[in-house]
């Protein structure tokens, strides 16, 4: 059953989507006074779209409307799409039989072909499985190719049946695999096509252009007409009639030509009525600079809410608030809306920024560096277009081949990283994250949430996984950036170094080395060739030590011999200005000798030099530095992504022994009692509907039942006290191990004394037999309330705080992401066996590691998870302690919605 609301409406259904043209409209469940608006979109269909609805040509409207609009949200369901307020589409299931439905749709004429037929099929099927409906009939006209295409591309295993004139359509309303890849593709069509239209419009309007220069307003308007915008620029301002040359309007709605962009300058109180006026006069898409939103509180955010449902209601698309603009150096385009003083060098670099004031020093750096773009987004608030969109467009664009990001927040992380996961094989993404501070620990009661309470460790998990490069500042950006957007990623650790200065070669090998690359020894062939013309001072090995003499062809011919020798897989070039070599010679020499390297070696060049990189070395795309430490890292963050693309992807493992359904009456049942730790049964029985192999354990409720389990174990058993809000029982006294049985009793009735005095009232015993030895681990997730299950691995037992051996990915995890985080641990080597031990079965912890990850990842409510320790023996894994806590979860957004924080 879905939920509902107190009068049964279920809210959550409530959904903004994103058409194939990039344009939004609201899909929401129909109400009982949606009558008059549901008889005015009937009325409006066409006559051909009637008879393919009802099979008709003259259908009673009236009486079709208040069929439509009495729902039950159960056995009734239906849905409507508006746009300004009116209803374009209409979808509606009836159900014929306990698990059987029939459905039928309509969309109004004008927003056919847009991708809103499937949208619908697709969220009405949801909503039919979770009301326990699970085959949909559909009957429908012959002639109706358009919604039989529907049915067919919708990723729906559809079969069809031949009836007297009717074509009977029945499907699963489980979404498959295939149904949830063609709503993804569709996702990210449509952000293609949103993105596409902000950044190639036909005619732009500013509202609130300027008269006056050095204002935001005056120079928006001015940088669109400096930079020849390939199309009409019409200022708009209520107090001028010529703004800046140009004759101006007092509103929008006084433009002479459709305008598919407008950039909205006037103070935020007016700004969502301007934005009103824009969609009712077509706009297609705003970028809203004004600030005075969500970043200044309450009423900010308010207001923002208020812009967004404008602009949802109307179909527009929105950057901002609170941003710098956006530009486009394309040259049919060459849009510059933005108050930048400079535009950039036309390149192949996108670029988004959440910060618009850093936005200006980024297009300034990026064009002293000449690093050129292809596009610019500063996105400020976020409150429609986010990173993810970027991302998806600057993915299809042929013009970018390398993406940066400036992020300050993240609204939908898990989206991104599939996204990112996606794109990153084929276009490298460069960001810096704001926030790497320390924010506290969370409110959790378990080992693995104080493990993982940074706030950074979940984005640096993110970025993992997803291939993303992360940087710690801005320089370290650019630097990334200038190398990637000139120079291949290497294919392995080797990087050699070449240089004329002993000490700024080795500075650069001790950075090189402590950022994860390999500076080793050239071979004695190479370093033979190379001492055939230095000089005997010269030290051949690595780095190679030229001395300060060297001339400019030394340079040239000693790149030459060890980029050709196939022993690195990086170089590094490091030239200190001495008396004698022009670092002009230096940087042709340098530039000859790079045409004659293999296509994938990366060369980087160091000027330490006050006058900064000669401009031949520009001209050849050869990446330059002033330090050899900041050549060092670039060359080290492109290497690990190298390894990142060259690896597998990894996949999500599937397991077929699962019962999801048993697991979710379990949750289900400890959360009727109350959000709270489960009792330690219930904990175990939900381990065991997901394979996770849990030691054997009764509870019992006093010191004489566990003397009496204990003997039926036959052996040492641990004794452990179950008391409520009781998180490490070992320092509390709660633990006993390897206990006689006929001691049990007393020592039971000892810990619930002890325990008692301590302000923690026993409630029960949990009796065990002792497990063998092995090597303890500790597997854990806690669920982030902006990234959802994070899963932890790492060093178990009594001493995992102090220990902090962990390592953190995001689920789902794939199987690759299990075996990086095993083998990532310090600690790993315990596992392979350590001092003679024998090896421990690792792929029975990779096993653990996986299931637990499934469990969270299909039970959103488990909001802490503690298996502490997992105990690691060379004939398994066991997980010898486990605590589980759940909370209510919020239902799960619609298909194909389009969140208010999705990206």
């Amino acid at each position: 059953m879905m939920p509902v609301m107190a009068d049964g409406y279920p809210a959550h259904r409530e959904a903004d989507v994103v058409l194939r043209d990039g344009s939004t409209v609201l899909v929401r469940p129909v109400r009982p006074d949606d009558g008059p608006a549901l008889r005015a979109f009937l009325t409006g269909l066409s006559e051909e779209a009637r008879w393919l609805r009802f099979f008709a040509g003259t259908a009673d409207l009236e009486r079709a409307a208040e069929l439509a609009a009495d729902v039950d949200h159960h056995d009734r369901f239906g849905l409507v799409a508006l746009h300004e307020g009116a209803v374009i589409g209409h979808a509606v299931f009836l159900r014929t039989a306990p698990d059987r439905a029939e459905c039928a749709f309509a969309v109004a004429d004008a927003f056919q072909g847009r991708g809103l037929g499937t949208i619908l099929l697709g969220q009405l099927a949801e909503a039919a499985a979770q009301n326990g409906v699970r085959i949909f009939d559909a009957d429908v006209l012959p002639q109706n190719h358009r919604m039989v295409r529907v049915f067919r591309d919708s990723g729906f295993p559809i079969e069809s049946r031949s009836r007297p004139g009717l074509i009977r359509v029945s499907f699963p309303t489980s979404l498959t695999e295939r149904a949830l890849a063609h709503f993804e593709e569709r996702d990210r069509n449509a952000a293609v096509a949103a993105v596409g239209a902000l950044l190639a419009p036909r005619a732009v309007a500013v509202i609130g252009a300027s008269r006056h220069r050095g204002t935001i307003g005056g120079e928006v308007f001015h940088n669109l007409l400096e930079e020849g915008f390939q199309g009409p620029v019409y200022p708009v301002n209520p107090k001028a009639d010529v703004v800046q040359s140009v004759a101006a309007y007092p509103s929008i709605r006084d433009v002479p030509g459709p305008v598919d962009l407008a950039v909205i300058v006037v103070p935020a109180e007016a700004a969502v009525e301007v934005a009103r006026e824009c969609g009712r006069a077509g706009v297609r898409s705003l970028v809203v600079i004004s600030a005075g939103f969500a970043e200044t509180g309450l009423e900010g955010a308010a207001r923002q809410a208020e812009l967004l449902g404008v602009c949802r209601e109307a179909g527009m698309r929105l950057v901002g608030p609170n941003c710098m603009g956006i530009i486009s150096t394309a040259p049919d385009v060459r849009l510059n809306a933005t108050f930048s003083p400079v535009f950039p060098v036309r390149g192949r670099v996108g670029f988004l920024s959440q910060s618009g004031a850093l936005g200006l020093a980024v297009i300034d750096h990026a064009g002293a560096l000449g690093l050129g773009l292809s596009s610019f987004v500063s996105v400020g608030n976020k409150a429609d277009i986010s990173g993810n969109d970027m991302i998806r467009y600057w993915e299809a664009d042929e013009d970018t081949d390398l993406i940066l990001l400036y992020l300050e927040s993240f609204g939908n992380p898990r989206k991104f990283s599939t996204i990112a996961r996606r794109v990153a094989r084929s276009k490298p993404i460069v960001a810096v994250k704001s926030g790497r501070s320390r924010a506290g620990a969370r409110a959790t009661g378990s080992h693995t949430g104080a493990l993982i309470a940074a706030s950074d460790v979940t984005v640096e998990a993110l970025f993992h996984q997803a291939g993303v490069i992360r940087t710690d500042t801005l320089g370290e950006l650019f630097d990334v950036a200038s190398l990637l957007a000139n120079q291949p990623a290497p294919a392995g650790d080797r990087v050699a170094i070449v240089t004329n200065a002993g000490g700024p070669g080795i500075l650069c090998a001790d950075a090189c080395e402590a950022n994860g690359l390999s500076v080793a020894e050239l071979p004695p062939d190479v370093q033979a060739e190379l001492a055939r013309f230095l000089p005997a001072e010269a030290a051949v090995s690595n780095p190679v030590d030229m001395i300060a003499s060297a001339s400019a062809e030394d340079f040239e011919r000693a790149i030459r011999v060890v980029g050709t020798s196939g022993a690195v897989d990086g170089l590094i070039v490091v030239f200190v200005p001495p008396l004698v070599t022009r670092a002009e010679d230096v940087a042709r020499g340098i530039r000859a000798a790079a045409r004659n390297l293999p296509g994938d070696l990366p060369l980087l060049s160091v000027f330490m030099q006050s006058r900064g990189v000669p401009p031949e070395l520009r001209s050849e795309a050869i990446p330059s530095y002033a330090f050899p430490e900041d050549a060092a890292r670039a060359l080290a963050a492109a290497a690990r992504y190298g390894r990142w693309r060259a690896a597998p992807e990894g996949t999500v493992p599937g397991f077929e022994d699962l019962r999801t359904d048993e697991a979710t009456a379990i949750v289900a049942s400890a959360l009727g009692r109350g959000a709270g730790w489960l009792a330690p049964g219930e904990a175990g029985g939900l381990l065991d509907c997901y394979g996770i192999p849990l030691a054997p354990q009764q509870v019992v409720a006093t010191p004489r039942e566990a003397g009496r389990a204990a003997a039926g174990y036959g052996g040492p058993v641990a004794l452990k006290a179950v008391a409520p809000g009781l998180v490490h029982k070992t320092e509390a006294g709660a633990v006993a191990l390897s206990v006689d049985p006929a001691d049990v009793e007393s020592a039971a009735q000892g810990m619930a004394d002890a325990m008692a005095s301590s302000g923690h009232p026993v409630e029960a015993f949990l009796v065990q037999p002792m497990m063998p030895g092995g090597v303890e681990m500790l597997v854990g997730v806690v669920q982030d309330p902006v990234f959802g299950p994070v899963v932890a691995c790492g060093a178990g037992g009594t001493a995992v705080e102090l220990l902090k051996d962990v390592q953190v990915r995001i689920a789902p995890l794939t199987d690759l992401d299990a075996d990086e985080m095993i083998h990532g641990l310090a600690t790993f080597p315990l596992l392979e066996g350590h001092r003679g031990a024998a090896p421990a079965d690792v792929p029975a912890l990779r096993d653990v590691l996986l299931r637990v990850s499934a469990l969270v990842d299909a039970h959103p409510e488990v909001v802490e998870l503690d298996c502490n320790p997992v105990v690691v023996r060379p004939d398994g894994a066991v997980v010898v302690d486990a605590r589980v806590r759940v909370e209510p979860s919020a239902p799960p957004p619609p298909v194909a919605a389009r969140g208010r924080r999705d990206g």
